[in-house]
């Protein structure tokens, strides 16, 4: 049994090396779980028509990509919010780390870009994808959540005068200060 293991190995080893030579001489990378899985996620999203999808390092690097949410509707529309999506080599048994690029009052994501989404955290599984995630981040934008907040002041705002909260969130998108926090344009 040993022997036709041993066998096996090495026609393997030979099926590698007579790639690589096909190749140009140059290593073949084996693809990590992660990334056969996401490039199965990615091949098969369906964006709402108001996200877009980019891969700042190239298309050979599908672990690490940015996603543009430019909302059309709620306290959010004309805004345009770009996240930054870090996928580990074992997900789908962990989360992508999503950060939003762009500066925003938002009860739900913080001024250092930090979002809070239960897919994201205790409430991540498995079967979940990329698509999942895009339309929980879209979602944010056009229900904010007052009662999970990382952004208290705007939690508390919207939760308690929502047309002063539309207002901050109309001036931040425009380019400006809500109380002393400075937001630049998105709009």
């Amino acid at each position: 049994m040993t022997g036709a293991m041993i066998r096996l190995f090495k026609v393997k080893e030979k099926q590698r090396e007579l790639a690589e030579n096909a190749n140009g001489g140059v290593p073949i990378k084996k693809q990590s779980a992660g990334e056969l899985r996401l490039h199965k996620d990615i091949s098969e999203l369906n964006l709402p028509k108001s996200c877009t999808m980019t891969f700042p390092n190239g298309k050979d690097d599908l672990m690490s990509f940015e996603v543009s949410i430019r909302p059309d509707e709620g306290y959010y529309l004309g805004g345009t919010f770009l996240f930054s999506f870090q996928v580990s080599p074992i997900y789908p048994h962990e989360a992508p780390k999503v950060k939003c690029k762009t500066k925003v009052y938002h009860p739900n994501i913080d001024l250092e870009g930090n979002v809070c989404l239960n897919i994201l955290r205790e409430d991540w599984k498995p079967v979940l994808n990329i698509n999942t995630i895009i339309y929980g981040l879209y979602h944010l934008f056009t229900e904010p959540n007052y009662e999970d907040p990382l952004n208290h002041d705007a939690a508390a705002v919207l939760r308690d005068n929502p047309k002063m909260f539309e207002s901050n969130v109309r001036r931040a998108m425009t380019g400006g200060y809500v109380g002393q926090s400075f937001f630049p344009r998105c709009i």
